[in-house]
């Protein structure tokens, strides 16, 4: 079967799916497709993606590549990196099996993957877990020395308008289930006026759950323009030496932010940031907890996560899988007692009203009398 359509191409799968259309070809550079972002894929619509690095390279067994196959999307796995050289955003291209092809000239060659083949390569990488958990704890261990002053140490924060202390603060991850577990923590929204703290691509969430962020943490290489111009106060992270790429971007836009210098992943400083500026309740959404998640994320430990959580634990709440715990329904039986409440409410005030057993009266004559009784 051939495919026709509109090449649109980025290393970075994040950026990518920004300006994807059903009708265009996905082309990126993801090795170990995660899930966040095969599910960011999954939204677009696109039918196509083409791969240049291998989308399970058995590292640990990723469930992007399943997700997107189950889902009727055809992936085109490790093509090389040659691709980015033959086609350029716009192109028109075409897919037939596992070959990439502009004008009618065969330019990358790939894999076509299938449910059976990734399950294979899965259950290969499940194999391999237990080294890659080894290393995994040899990395964390050999950082926790070099960061434990998040635990034993206060840390100084950066001193913004919102005011946190005594508050309860809402921070936002890009994470497994994201949305599902902010729609269902709405009501909580609504009824305690949380702090909103989105941590780069978590303030998109928070924007297209119909909220504002409070505030912004992060690198701030995967929030929009439009979160960024939203008035929320912006903490781009530094590195410890004071090196703050992301405070380039801030500046492109016309705005400003105050840089934080401190050796931690983003989500990591947004738990920070609520503790050590006196939050009352941390609600976490979409936070990295399993070994997986941290693999997803690219990750090669968890020492500052580690930390953090040891030291914010007393005030941290984790909402992930909140949406599983409790869904509203309202059974038959409560809606005919609904109405049966409303009618005998109706019967009550006509009973009680004289215009209304009037023109009951009235009705009832009007009635008779053209049946004749």
């Amino acid at each position: 079967m051939r495919f026709e359509g509109t090449a649109r191409l980025d290393k970075r799968t994040k950026d990518l799916v920004k300006r994807l259309g059903r009708n265009d070809i996905a082309i990126v550079d993801h090795a170990d497709m995660d899930r966040v972002s095969a599910e960011a894929l999954l939204e677009t619509g696109v039918e196509v993606v083409v791969n240049a690095a291998p989308s399970i390279s058995g590292a640990y067994p990723n469930v992007g590549p399943l997700l997107l196959v189950r889902a009727g999307v055809r992936v085109i796995d490790d093509v090389g990196q040659d691709v980015f050289e033959a086609v350029s955003e716009g192109d028109r291209v075409a897919i037939v099996g596992g070959d990439v092809l502009k004008d009618d000239v065969v330019v990358a060659r790939g894999t076509r993957l299938t449910i059976d083949g990734i399950e294979h390569a899965m259950e290969a990488a499940r194999e391999g877990l237990g080294d890659r958990l080894d290393s995994f704890a040899r990395n964390t261990l050999e950082f926790l020395e070099k960061e434990k002053a998040l635990l034993s140490e206060g840390v100084e924060v950066p001193r913004l308008r919102t005011a946190i202390h005594g508050r309860q603060v809402l921070v936002v991850v890009r994470g497994y289930d994201y949305k599902d577990d902010l729609r269902a923590l709405k009501p909580y929204i609504h009824e305690m006026r949380p702090v909103l703290i989105g941590v780069d691509g978590g303030a998109d969430a928070l924007l297209e759950a119909g909220l504002t962020p409070d505030i912004i943490v992060g690198d701030m290489d995967s929030v929009s323009d439009r979160a960024l111009r939203s008035g929320a106060e912006l903490v781009v992270h530094a590195y410890p030496d004071g090196r703050c790429p992301g405070m380039e971007r801030i500046e492109t836009l016309g705005l400003s932010g105050v840089a934080w210098p401190i050796q931690a992943t983003s989500e990591d400083i947004g738990l920070l940031l609520a503790h050590e500026s006196g939050a009352d309740l941390i609600v976490a959404v979409g936070t990295h907890v399993s070994l997986v998640e941290y693999l997803d994320k690219g990750r090669n430990g968890m020492a500052s996560t580690f930390l953090v959580r040891l030291k914010v634990g007393p005030k941290l709440v984790d909402a992930k899988g909140v949406n599983k715990l409790w869904r509203a329904t309202v059974r038959p039986s409560q809606l005919v007692l609904l109405v049966l409440a409303a009618l005998s409410v109706v019967t009550s005030a006509i009973l009680i009203s004289p215009p209304a057993r009037m023109f009951i009266s009235l009705l009832l004559l009007r009635v008779r009398t053209a049946l004749g009784i």
